[in-house]
């Protein structure tokens, strides 16, 4: 590492921005971060267990930052990425993290921010999302100018031998894929290590490419200190039992002298960082934020922190203007030209404005005023639904125009990038770049909202958790379309229920937008507001272009007439005293307004539920009250029973109801979201409409 950072700083860089598992952790944040060894000891005292109340994560998950004096005079910041017990997650997190850094700072940032991660053998070989963050190490909307990778290998895995962990001769083959070099070099040889430490960092600034370090040792004490190796290795422990640590061999090899005395005055040194330690009170933090996080904040909602979303009808209509026209010469598609004729009549007022013309007129509100946007996913530039089309491309010679990209001089830069066919790797790479670009709308996109299941892991142990493990912030996006169509289970749900089970104490905002407008004043909402939270949002499929989920531009305005805002909860204007009162969210509730029309229906009030988490208590307890304390209150989704927001949502709504009944209408409970029979399907919704306007 010394090396690394040496001729890194000599290179250019600022800035190590580093991702690794647990072993040699703290040796990194004393070493590297140089950071307290009695700040170190202090969390391992435990020293003030109420400053994290039930929450927080343990002391070998938790990042640092410090900084680093290289011997040539340079300094280099160090950034050492929190992460968690699934070791290889952390990898998409830190490159993202350095991208964000890197686009921060424009010209020259890939020579600045250098990311290095640090694997061990087991999972270089064998975790998945580590090939899918090599994967993209050249592609031009995640590339960082190449990664260094250090393999420590210690041919083990826990107890599992390296016979057992890999077919091919070295853990690190797995990167032979691609066209980069692997060192493999022995890590008892110190003069070796250091020389192929300092060809990986030079080739790195040379070519921009990924490098490998297969640095091959062995562990002395096991998987950890307190471990038993010689359990299930004991003929390979017994050579390392009686094999002279490292420190021994080289002191031999150019003859330090002193070296037994140094050996003993660095134990010294630690045992009484370790006896400091007991008089810390508080637990250090070991780390300082960015100052670009100084105006953002996360904690419980406020309503203060509010912002008016809606725009003049001026600026929608030069907005509308720019986002349908395209240069002089430029051969577009027909479809795509018709397309662009129907978004100019949704901004001129003579069609209802569709979720995809929505989008795009948040997304270019935003970045005429320097909110810079970025969204992923696969096949997102066009859209999995035909529904974006953020790039127009000419038929005849494949040029390509964007017009987000030219909406107003000095606009801010709109990112719209195709990812690779994954889920785990390039949400966590989103997730780690909204934590290094606070300002931005980052968002990615599932190609179908169950696909997001593949990212489970990220969303679990950085998205769900990590402001209440790390106290670090994000405000990334996951839009997951949702909806029953009658095209099978994958197709259908984005498990609305799995993100209800993991909000608590205002982590999530998951929201449901049930029209057009509700969506572009929730975009809005996420980048203007200084409260960063990540957002999932359960976008439609079918509904996309549907008339009943279609706004008129007048509610996109800031005007005494239309919502200005968000509405967490879409009220029945309609209906006054009702004798049943249906609530739900998405498309269900369309439905729902449909066969209330065909049975000419007066009393039965249907509620939109746009905002499942944080529950808008207050809103949906007026909605009721105005609807009369008499009516039976109906929780109506299209989710199977065991699925959606059901066992949430009844708890809450029993809570507020008083003595009115709480009814619901649903699925039976099953195995699967949703039948792959569209003829199933159809006989399922119809009778889950009849249900809802007859259930007792």
């Amino acid at each position: 590492m010394d090396e690394v950072l040496d001729t890194a700083s000599r290179l250019g860089a600022i800035e190590l921005v580093m991702g690794m598992s647990h072993r040699g952790r703290l040796n990194i944040i004393a070493h590297v971060a140089q950071r307290d060894p009695a700040e170190i000891f202090a969390g391992f005292e435990d020293v003030d267990p109420r400053s994290v109340l039930g929450s927080g994560d343990v002391k070998y998950h938790m990042g640092a930052t410090g900084e680093y004096a290289t011997r040539s005079g340079g300094k280099v910041h160090i950034h050492l990425v929190s992460n968690p017990s699934h070791l290889e997650a952390v990898d998409p997190v830190t490159v993202g993290r350095t991208r964000a850094k890197q686009d921060r700072t424009g010209e020259g940032g890939r020579e600045k921010y250098l990311p290095l991660l640090v694997h061990g053998d087991a999972a270089f070989a064998g975790q998945g999302i580590l090939a899918e963050t090599m994967n993209y190490a050249d592609l031009p909307g995640y590339t960082v100018g190449g990664t260094i990778h250090v393999v420590v290998n210690n041919l083990l895995g826990f107890t599992t031998s390296y016979l057992e962990e890999h077919s091919t001769r070295f853990a690190a083959c797995i990167a032979r894929r691609q066209s980069i070099p692997i060192f493999h070099v022995n890590g008892e040889d110190v003069d070796a290590v250091v020389r192929v430490a300092r060809m990986a960092v030079e080739y790195r600034y040379k070519f921009g490419t990924d490098v490998v370090i297969d640095l091959i040792g062995y562990r002395r004490h096991g998987h950890s200190e307190v471990d038993d190796p010689t359990v299930t290795q004991p003929l390979l422990y017994k050579k390392i039992k009686e094999h002279p640590p490292l420190w021994e061999i080289y002191a031999d090899d150019t003859g330090a002298a002193d070296a037994q005395a140094r050996a003993q005055a660095v134990r010294a040194e630690f045992e009484t960082a370790q006896k400091k330690a007991g008089s810390i009170k508080q637990k250090p933090t070991m780390r300082e934020l960015p100052r670009y996080w100084d105006k953002y904040f996360g904690g419980r909602h406020s309503p203060e922190f509010e912002v008016e979303t809606g725009l003049s009808p001026a600026e929608l209509s030069e907005l509308t203007e720019r986002l349908t026209t395209y240069p002089a010469g430029f051969h577009i598609h027909p479809k795509v030209k018709k397309l662009l004729e129907q978004r100019a009549e949704m901004g001129s007022r003579k069609r209802l404005v569709d979720y995809g013309m929505a989008e795009a007129l948040a997304f270019a509100s935003l970045v005429k005023v320097g909110t810079h946007v970025r969204l992923s996913g696969q096949d997102s530039r066009r859209g999995t639904f035909n529904q974006r089309h953020s790039v127009l491309v000419d038929i005849e010679n494949e040029n390509e125009y964007v017009p987000l990209e030219n909406i107003a001089p000095g606009q801010a830069r709109c990112e719209i990038y195709n990812s690779t066919l994954s889920e785990a790797g390039v949400l966590g790479f989103e997730y780690g770049y909204s934590r290094d670009y606070p300002e931005s709308l980052v968002l990615w996109e599932a190609q179908f909202g169950d696909f997001a299941n593949v990212a489970q892991a990220i969303v679990d142990q950085f998205i769900a958790a990590g402001e209440a493990k790390w106290n670090l912030l994000s405000g990334v996006v996951m839009l997951l379309p949702h909806g029953y169509e009658g095209q099978g289970p994958e197709h259908s749900s984005a498990r609305i229920e799995r993100f209800i089970q993991l909000a608590a104490k205002h982590n999530l905002q998951i929201a449901q937008p049930s029209n057009a407008a509700q969506y572009f004043h929730l975009l809005r909402r996420q980048a203007l507001r200084h409260w960063r939270k990540p957002l999932i949002v359960f976008t439609p499929k079918s509904m996309l272009r549907h008339p009943d989920a279609g706004s008129p531009i007048q509610d996109f305005q800031k005007d005494d007439f239309t919502h200005k805002n968000f509405l967490n909860v879409i009220p029945d204007t309609t209906v006054g005293e009702a004798d049943r009162i249906l609530i739900c969210s998405g498309k269900i509730g369309h439905e729902l307004q449909n066969e209330r029309k065909k049975r000419k229906d007066t009393t039965t009030a249907i509620v939109f539920l746009e905002q499942l988490y944080p529950f808008p208590e207050q809103e949906v307890v007026a909605e009721f009250d105005r609807h009369g304390k008499n009516a039976d209150i109906v929780w109506v989704q299209e989710e199977p029973a065991n699925m959606g927001a059901l066992f949430n949502m009844l708890t809450r709504l029993k809570r507020i109801a008083g003595d009115r009944p709480i009814l619901s209408v649903k699925r039976s409970a099953g195995p699967s979201p949703a039948t792959g029979s569209s003829k199933a399907h159809e006989v399922e919704q119809k009778t889950l409409l009849a249900l809802a306007f007859t259930t007792k």
